[in-house]
């Protein structure tokens, strides 16, 4: 059992509920509302992407540019039915006083989500169709029609999605002669040879002991996989605020042979040598491995919560997730910018590499459900699945901490304040990675968006596939990112873009 609750910030007591569907309940009854409560399209859209997320399995860019793509669309619709606001794409769709009503910007912002789904999850159609038909809209509208909220909507969606086919993304397959979506055109061709994760590694397996390599593991189905740079091209796709993907590039990572590279490989096996109970929780919680929404859409789950707390309407949720999933997205590509450009070692490469032949403490072959005991450091594992041992990319700089970054940047820019007081509480003897813990419930709290991000962060080194180098420049990396894309997002919506 899984509990996300707020805690009220200064005193720890519940002040609200997250959504049913995050596994919270109310804290204390909220105050009598004014008149009967709307219902809310962009939450309700922002779910059912989200699942989407969880059952298509994208890796962690994609499911931030279709994030991107959702929120940006509805954003647009809405922006048609506002006297002030600018729509991100030029149109002259705004509607005249008489027509700025719940129930026309309900129905465009629906269209305009359920044209951009479909687009980016093709399989889940029928869900989606399911999800409109449940709102009181047919998939294929009475209209189309500029002038109406369902024309508006549609039309509104296929013009972002006809930009963003052509953003460098590869979305549809047509820059590579197989077709294959998202693959990479660029060429790239990593430095090492694969590693086998369940074998000891010879030094002359790492030839490149400075730079990514593939690795070979039998995934949770059964299957051995040997995964290649998942969006090697994403430093060529075209951000949403950004002047270019290496606008704030970081500095580059420690570089093999220096004191600085052996000395982060000793301090991941230090760190994973003393686990507490906290930080395996913490590891797990926010891993958002293959079975979950993965980091974007973790960072939307949480802005969910902000919704609720702050009693959103659509109007203040259209914009805070048309910068939220922006930021996202241009975090994505900036992180990637710089995976690509430094094409960085993970840990388990070198470590593998400057302890072989050394017996250590540490996870062996068989991952963390075999304890720790004495190793060969030839045959040293992350705190990780064995079934996902480490993401199929480039170290240096963490995504997790870019994306957090950049998210808690946009969320205390929007709500005008660092508070955010949400909390999430492991039950006893409920992890994955070792069903014995935590001993008793325990509960992680984050005061602030800057307390969550910062955890994220951390979570990765925790877990053995980060540096800490790469936690510290993703966190500065995703702060400039996240206020970039905001001060972009709101000139939009206060119409001075």
């Amino acid at each position: 059992m899984q509990r996300r609750t707020f805690l009220k910030i200064g005193t720890g007591a519940a002040v609200g509920s997250a959504l049913a569907a995050c596994g919270g309940g109310s804290g204390i009854a909220p105050p009598p509302p004014e008149q009967a409560p709307q219902f809310k399209a962009v939450m309700g859209w922002n779910q059912t992407a989200l699942q989407a997320i969880r059952t298509v399995k994208p890796g962690p860019p994609m499911a931030a540019r279709s994030l991107a793509v959702l929120h940006t669309s509805m954003y647009n619709a809405w922006a048609a039915y506002d006297p002030v606001a600018l729509a991100s794409l030029p149109s002259d769709l705004r509607r005249p006083p008489a027509e700025r009503n719940a129930a026309n910007r309900l129905q465009a912002m629906s269209y305009a989500a359920h044209v951009a789904l479909v687009d980016q999850f093709p399989t889940q159609k029928a869900a989606f169709d399911a999800y409109l038909l449940s709102l009181g809209f047919a998939a294929s509208p009475a209209s189309t029609d500029s002038t109406t909220p369902s024309g508006i909507g549609i039309g509104v969606a296929k013009a972002m999605l006809d930009k963003c086919h052509a953003d460098g993304a590869n979305q549809l397959g047509t820059l590579t002669p197989g077709g294959v979506p998202y693959a990479d055109y660029t060429g790239y061709s990593a430095k090492n040879p694969p590693m086998s994760v369940t074998l000891p590694t010879p030094v002359a397996a790492i030839p490149a002991p400075g730079n990514w390599q593939p690795l070979t593991y039998t995934d949770a189905g059964g299957t051995v996989k040997t995964p290649g740079y998942l969006a090697a091209c994403w430093d060529r796709v075209a951000p949403f605020a950004l002047a270019s993907a290496s606008q704030f590039r970081p500095a580059a990572p420690a570089a093999f042979g220096t004191e600085e590279y052996a000395a982060q490989a000793y301090h991941v096996v230090a760190v994973q040598q003393a686990l507490t109970e906290r930080q395996k929780v913490i590891a797990e919680y926010w891993a958002d491995g293959p079975n979950s929404e993965l980091p974007p859409g973790h960072w939307c789950l949480l802005a969910q919560q902000v919704s609720e707390r702050d009693r959103h309407t659509d109007d203040e949720d259209v914009k805070m997730f048309f910068a939220l999933a922006n930021a996202l997205n241009d975090a994505a590509i900036a992180a990637w910018d710089a995976k690509r450009a430094y094409d960085s070692e993970r840990p388990i490469t070198a470590i593998r590499y400057l302890m072989n032949g050394q017996t250590i403490l540490g996870y062996g072959p068989e991952g963390p459900a075999g304890g720790l005991r004495q190793i060969a450091g030839e045959a040293w594992v992350p705190y990780q699945p064995t079934t996902f041992p480490t993401p199929p990319f480039p170290e240096h700089v963490s995504g997790h901490s870019t994306f957090s970054a950049a998210a808690a940047e946009v969320l205390q820019r929007f709500t005008g304040s660092d508070a955010f007081g949400a909390s999430y509480t492991k039950a006893a003897k409920s992890m994955a990675l070792e069903p014995n813990l935590p001993a008793a419930d325990l509960t992680l709290t984050w005061p602030t968006f800057t307390d969550a991000a910062i955890e994220a962060g951390l979570s990765r080194i925790y877990g053995g596939i980060h540096f800490d180098n790469a936690n510290t420049a993703g966190q500065d990396l995703g702060r400039k990112v996240g206020a970039t894309v905001f001060a972009k997002a709101q000139q939009y919506w206060q119409g001075s873009a």
